[in-house]
């Protein structure tokens, strides 16, 4: 009788001999699985579309390959147990190491990269709010050391160029004096002209960034709508999502009362966070208005960087 070859055994390759180059790896594994994500914050929960980046090391030289479908399904199940925090992190990288122990693996890494959408009001009109989307980025690793997970959000503002509006009020107060001379000014005249010529050279503004990485422990929770509101508080001028005139106005006079160069908004976040993340690293970056290239600036090292 003739073999159904659908019964047949399937060849494995990986199990076969290996016929490369006898070197140790790094890290193995995949980039870019796509993976749907609990998250509770704030007394809310909400799904997440993430993009996940998961690896082991392979340090016996004589080992063809790790079982990367071992990495997929335990990826799989540590999104679909529970909402993410630290210690489902840690426990899952634990048995990711597991389960290779026949390929002699002794660390494995994960990045998480997802958008968090959180509902902002508007500066001043009630019951007026839009979405905003926050990019976060969470890489914890298990190594013989221990566990270590550091967290990365981006937060958006505005950012006003002192030396733009020094230079706009000297333009202004110029053509003031040109027009009412030394001598008495009427108030009402005045008014009149500030109304018809006070834009007459505004300063340059431009939307902005700022990354946070804090480092976390493995008990700790992750608190990213207190980090995000740590960040907004300090640099002051968040970007607005619905608005009506009133809060447009209220939006320019905030962006009036925090003139900043990149390196005053990074001392900003950088005090900012001192009490609660004193390691914390944190990169703004203006794109410039004026200029064809942007302008950057970094406050804190995270462990381990040089």
């Amino acid at each position: 009788m003739k073999r159904d070859s659908l019964s047949s055994p399937l060849p494995d390759v990986a199990a076969g001999p290996h016929l490369g180059s006898p070197f140790p790896l790094e890290w193995v594994g995949m980039q870019g699985i796509a993976l749907p994500l609990w998250l509770e914050e704030g007394g809310q929960a909400q799904q997440v579309h993430a993009w996940a980046d998961v690896q082991v090391d392979l340090p016996d030289p004589h080992v063809k390959g790790i079982h990367m479908s071992r990495l997929y399904l335990l990826l799989d199940a540590f999104a679909a147990a529970q909402p993410l925090d630290a210690g489902a992190l840690a426990a899952v990288l634990r048995r990711m190491v597991d389960s290779h122990a026949d390929c002699g693996s002794t660390q494995a890494r994960l990045a998480l990269a997802f958008p968090l959408l959180l509902r902002q009001p508007a500066l001043l009109t009630a019951g007026l709010s839009g979405w905003k989307s926050y990019p976060v980025r969470l890489q914890a690793s298990v190594t013989p050391q221990g566990f270590a997970l550091s967290l990365t959000v981006e937060v958006g503002y505005s950012s006003t160029c002192p030396c733009s509006a020094a230079l706009s009020r000297q333009l202004l107060a110029d053509a003031f004096a040109a027009q009412f001379g030394a001598g008495g000014i009427e108030g009402a005249a005045a008014r009149a002209w500030l109304q018809e010529h006070a834009s007459l050279a505004t300063p340059h503004s431009q939307r902005s960034t700022a990354t946070v990485t804090v480092p976390l422990t493995e008990q700790a929770e992750l608190e990213l709508f207190p980090l995000i509101d740590l960040v907004e508080a300090a640099l002051a001028t968040p970007l607005q999502t619905a608005v009506k005139r009133a809060d447009e106005q209220a939006f320019a006079r905030l962006n009036g009362a925090n003139l900043m160069y990149v390196e005053d908004a990074a001392r900003r976040v950088q005090a900012a966070l001192a009490p609660r993340h004193p390691q914390a690293r944190v990169t703004v970056r203006h794109m410039e208005s004026l200029h064809p290239h942007d302008a950057v600036a970094q406050a804190g090292k995270l462990a381990g960087e040089y």
